[in-house]
């Protein structure tokens, strides 16, 4: 591949384009210090570990990986489609030569190049200055590239090359492809901080989606602690009442049953989601409180299917509900009534339903704005938990009475598994 004073210069036969992408390799991290041997021999130098050197060797393959693609583009350019000078035509090689060691610059100040856009983003604060930075660091790199093509020139044995002074073919080419260094050079910086951008992005929406999480976490535990107090009020004037009534033994029964119920509480007070077994078991604890103060005057059924009991369930939300059927439906009357509590599991759902034979829905409820805190605490708590995905329902029942509904996803989850 003799050339001629018309010969196209090394590396830049047809104009390419700046790569596509250009690596990003990680700046080194200092390594840590190490503690001083005991011994009075100076220490020696640690060996890098595998943990540092594997990222580091990794980003040098890639950064030779990529430069690749346009040294293969252009040596089979001019391999193809540069009309040989002699027969029979030269081998690919000298091709692949005569590009590749050009293009061999671009890749060794690519990691200066991702180093300087690092230190000297350009952005608004500080722009003219790292623009400056950057324009000298171009104008510096550009005639090193023109330089390796005329150096690769000599020492494939181009004619134009060995008979033309040095300084004046990097003039030449330089005047000719200065727009194809520029395009180089500011095309990697690009890639460099649309890169760079791009984690941050990400790194923040993380931080986002972190700190909702933990906002949700904390609404949740709020709305469930709530429910102590609310219940503990209520459950202590009940005792108060039998206390004013001279009804030791009832009262002795629902100090104890508090007692138990509290414990039970406090030990999954830190759990958000329970499995329905270890719910109705905190459940029948609030009950046996209630038939102590209603005596026979409350009836309690429960028809639970045994696939549902290892189903999760948001921690203390059936007692709430439990709690509204008997105060405003069993208790508000003489006679005796019942609750009746059912689970199931219709296909990718758990459903319990809490119905009570009371005097039904008052005149003029107006669904939620008509809740209390106990019904309200349990709405907030499944839209935080299942949005999208839950169903809690207050209808009137023909026969009298009223009949909540709560649907959440059916998932299996056994106590050990239970989490806050």
């Amino acid at each position: 591949m003799n050339g001629s004073a018309e010969a196209t210069p090394a590396a830049l036969p047809a104009r390419p384009a700046a790569p596509e992408r250009a690596p990003l390799p990680a700046r080194p991290a200092a390594p840590e210090p190490t503690a001083a041997p005991d011994s009075a021999a100076p220490p020696r130098a640690a060996a890098p570990s595998p943990a540092l050197a594997g990222p580091r060797w990794a980003s040098a393959w890639l950064v030779a990986a990529l430069w690749m693609i346009p040294v293969l583009v252009s040596s089979a350019q001019t391999y193809l489609f540069m009309p040989p000078k002699q027969e029979p035509r030269s081998p690919f090689l000298a091709a692949f030569l005569w590009q590749g060691l050009p293009w061999l610059f671009w890749a060794l100040m690519t990691p200066l190049i991702v180093w300087l856009g690092r230190r000297y983003p350009i952005e608004r604060r500080g722009f003219l200055k790292s623009a400056l930075v950057h324009l000298a660091a171009n104008a510096a790199m550009a005639p090193g590239h023109i330089a390796a093509c005329a150096l690769t020139g000599r020492l494939i044995g181009q004619e134009y090359y060995i008979r033309t002074p040095f300084l004046e073919v990097v003039y030449k080419i330089l005047g000719k492809y200065v727009d194809i260094e520029l395009l180089i050079y500011w095309g990697i910086l690009a890639i460099v901080h649309a890169a760079d951008y791009h984690k941050k992005y990400r790194e923040s929406a993380i931080a986002a989606a972190q700190l909702e999480t933990k906002l949700v976490q904390a609404e949740l535990q709020a709305l469930k602690m709530q429910l102590h107090p609310h219940f503990l009020f209520n459950t202590l004037h009940a005792i108060a009442v039998l206390v004013r009534k001279q009804e030791t033994q009832a009262s002795v029964r629902m100090i104890t049953g508090l007692s138990e119920l509290l414990r039970m509480a406090l030990e999954s007070a830190g759990k958000q989601i329970v499995p329905l077994k270890q719910e109705l078991d905190l459940l029948d604890r609030y009950l046996d409180i209630e038939r102590t103060r209603f005596q026979d005057r409350l009836t309690v059924r429960a028809d639970v299917a045994s696939e549902t009991l290892d189903a999760e369930i948001p921690n203390l939300i059936l007692q709430p509900i439990v709690e509204n059927a008997i105060r405003h439906g069993i208790a508000p009357r003489a006679s005796s009534g019942s609750v009746t509590i059912r689970a199931r599991r219709e296909e990718r759902h758990l459903v319990v339903e809490v119905t009570d034979d009371g005097r039904g829905l008052k005149e003029g409820w107006a669904g939620e704005a008509s809740e209390g805190t106990g019904l309200g605490n349990v709405r907030a708590r499944l839209r935080q938990l299942y949005p999208g995905d839950h169903r809690l329902s207050l209808a009137r029942r023909p026969e009298g009475g009223v009949l909540v509904t709560v649907a959440v996803p059916f998932r299996p989850l056994h106590a050990e598994r239970a989490h806050g």
